[in-house]
């Protein structure tokens, strides 16, 4: 079972979903190794990257924050459990653009921006260990 950096894959996870392009990346599955592979076609021979990521027996598509749930459902689970009477107000932030923004000014208001910080960081690395388990991979330091 190949070892796949745990530091490596949050960054991977970060990078693809602050992605507006058709960025990706992929997991070797005999190594662990993680492939970026950015949208420009052109710069791809520059950066080493195989020609064959697109076989499924050999790389694994790096999921994004959304394919694991740590998107907007984890503010709304966040705001349910420790913000209950912001919850309707924190759902409405979401409806436009900047909410994160705001939703970050509201909890440094309310004194819980540290706490939001360590349940995304525990919520995180729990679905980082799942989905690497459910692919055969073990998830490294």
């Amino acid at each position: 079972m190949p070892t796949v950096s745990r530091d490596e894959l949050e960054h991977t996870v970060d990078w693809l979903s602050a992605s507006y392009e058709d960025a990706a990346a992929y997991i070797c599955l005999a190594t662990g190794r993680i492939y970026w592979k950015p949208s420009d076609e052109g710069v791809i021979d520059d950066l080493g990257i195989p020609d064959d990521l697109d076989d499924g027996e050999k790389y694994l598509p790096a999921p994004d924050k959304w394919s694991l749930d740590l998107g907007n459902q984890l503010v709304f689970d966040f705001a349910h459990e420790f913000a209950p009477l912001r919850y309707d107000d924190i759902r409405r932030m979401f409806r436009r653009k900047g909410a994160y923004r705001r939703f970050k000014d509201l909890l440094e208001k309310e004194d819980l921006l540290d706490k939001w910080y360590r349940y995304q960081d525990e919520k995180t690395a729990k679905a980082l260990a799942d989905w690497c388990e459910q692919n055969g991979l073990k998830l490294g330091p």
